[in-house]
This record gives C-alpha cells, sequence and structure tokens, in this order.
C-alpha cells in the first residue's frame, strides 16, 4: 500500500511502536451514547445567548412596533406567519447546531489495545493526536476550544458554540439561511413602515412615541444589514465548501486531496441525507447519511 507523503500540518507515526500508547489513558467517565453535547466556553455561550436576544429583538420590534398597532389586518397575519415561522426555524437550527456532536473521535483512543485491533500492516499510516491522545480519522483535525478531534472539521463557530463538521453542518447552513431571510424580510418591512409613516401621522405609527419608534425601527434596520451581509456570506461560502467537498480548515492549509472525487449532487446529499425531500429545509430531519463514506483509520 502506497505512504502518504508527510504533511506538516499533522503528526503522522509510521508505526505502533511510536505512537507511545502507554501515555494515552481513556478518560475515567466516558460520555454516554446519546448523551447532550454541549461546550462549556464562556465566550461561546455569550455568542449564543446574544444570538437568541438579536433574534427575540427583531421578534418583538417585527410585532409590537410594525405589525400590531397595524390598521391592516392581512398584512399583519401574513408577515406575522412569515416571520414569526422563519425566526421559530431559525432558532431550531441554532439549538441542532449548538447541541449535535459534529463528529467527535473518542479522546484517549490511541491505546496499546486500539491500535493492536487496527491489525497495522507494514506501509500502514496511522494519524495521532498529542493533544487530545486519539488515533485521527482521515479529515480530522483538532479544536482547541472543543478540546476534541472533529471529523470532517469546517470551523468552530462561537455564535453555535460549538464546531461545524460531519455532523452538525447541515444545520449550521441552515441557521444561516434562516437568519439571512429573516434579515431581508424585516428590512423589506422597515421600509415599507417608514414609507407608511411619512404619509401618515407618526402618533398614529405605533404604540410608541415617534422617537423612541424611530430609534427601534433604525437599530432593527442596523442589524438587519448586518446580519444579512454576514449570514449570506456564511451561506454562500458552506454551499461552496460542501459542493467542492473541501472543509474550511482544508482550504485554508491547502491540504493534499487524498479522497475520492464525487459530484456536486452527491456531496449535498452526503450532507443533508439521501434522498432529496423536504426534509433538507427542516432542522428537526436528522440527515441520512447512511451512504455516506465510513472515517478511516488507516491508509
Amino acid at each position: 500500500m502506497m505512504l502518504i507523503p508527510a504533511h506538516h500540518f499533522r503528526d503522522i507515526e509510521r508505526k505502533p511502536q511510536y505512537l507511545q500508547p502507554e501515555k494515552c489513558i481513556p478518560p475515567p467517565h466516558p460520555r454516554p451514547a446519546g448523551a447532550m453535547w454541549f461546550i462549556r466556553d464562556g465566550c461561546g455561550i455569550a455568542c449564543a445567548i446574544v444570538t437568541w436576544f438579536l433574534v427575540l429583538y427583531a421578534e418583538f420590534v417585527v410585532l409590537f412596533v410594525m405589525l400590531i398597532p397595524s390598521r391592516d389586518y392581512v398584512y399583519s397575519v401574513i408577515n406575522g406567519l412569515v416571520f414569526n415561522l422563519l425566526a421559530f426555524l431559525a432558532l431550531a437550527s441554532h439549538c441542532r447546531a449548538m447541541l449535535t456532536d459534529p463528529g467527535a473521535v473518542p479522546k484517549g483512543n490511541a491505546t496499546k489495545e486500539f491500535i493492536e485491533s487496527l491489525q497495522l500492516k507494514p506501509g500502514q499510516v496511522v494519524y495521532k493526536c498529542p493533544k487530545c491522545c486519539s488515533i485521527k480519522p482521515d479529515r480530522a483535525h483538532h479544536c482547541s476550544v472543543c478540546k476534541r478531534c472533529i471529523r470532517k472539521m469546517d470551523h468552530h463557530c462561537p455564535w453555535v458554540n460549538n464546531c461545524v463538521g460531519e455532523n452538525n453542518q447541515k444545520y449550521f447552513v441552515l441557521f444561516t439561511m434562516y437568519i439571512a431571510l429573516i434579515s431581508l424580510h424585516a428590512l423589506i418591512m422597515v421600509g415599507f413602515h417608514f414609507l407608511h409613516c411619512f404619509e401618515e401621522d407618526w402618533t398614529k405609527c405605533s404604540s410608541f412615541s415617534p422617537p423612541t419608534t424611530v430609534i427601534l425601527l433604525i437599530l432593527l434596520c442596523f442589524e438587519g444589514l448586518l446580519f444579512l451581509i454576514f449570514t449570506s456570506v456564511m451561506f454562500g461560502t458552506q454551499v461552496h465548501s460542501i459542493c467542492t467537498d473541501e472543509t474550511g480548515i482544508e482550504q485554508l492549509k491547502k491540504e493534499e486531496r487524498r479522497w475520492a472525487k464525487k459530484t456536486k449532487w452527491m456531496n449535498m446529499k452526503a450532507v443533508f441525507g439521501h434522498p432529496f425531500s423536504l426534509g433538507w429545509a427542516s432542522p428537526f430531519a436528522t440527515p441520512d447519511q447512511g451512504k455516506a463514506d465510513p472515517y478511516q483509520y488507516v491508509v
């Protein structure tokens, strides 16, 4: 079997005796299967709380400043339903992205017993992470925040307080998409509200005073514009990464491509599930990745 050239970004060990398995001790209390995944990072938790606060602030302004005081009930009901549905899907996607194991490699599995179970042959290569003492599958990278190696790690996002990896990339993509949609929807409603208030008496445009109404709308406009740009760029970047089957880290480090090249459609199905359905747009539908190629510890 061909040997992979040494890569200066990864710790390559060619023989099991050089892996120093005696230094790798499994954690005393391994995480039980099915347990909730949550990263205890102060910065990430603060960013996640800010994310929810900004969405709820937008909800408050849209409902209590623009829609409820409006005398056009059809306009208020339709826009209220659409905005609340998109906001609900955005927050649900945020929760799934934050609380789903992104593809963590078992910590401390570089033990003598595990290495012997791989039945390495001469010329085969395994990757050991010296930080979490794990045998790394191909395309896995170590996250210093999660303190774990993550399969197909794209990046660590503080806004979802989690890594974006093999198992939760779908939810992150949906989160960026729905945030971009509610931001665009809010900006459109703010524009119509300003036009309506300029034509009518400002005191009849909202249950709040005119200065308070203007301040709330300007803040919402600034928030919507900022997040529309940011999440649209992130959404486009993620879709491009999925279609090319190359994570952000792999693009940044210009890593040599050692995996089979597939069509863009197959790459999309590998992330969102087989086959194509409305479940692709639902944060409650777990992707069926049964046909995806399993990761390998040895090559």
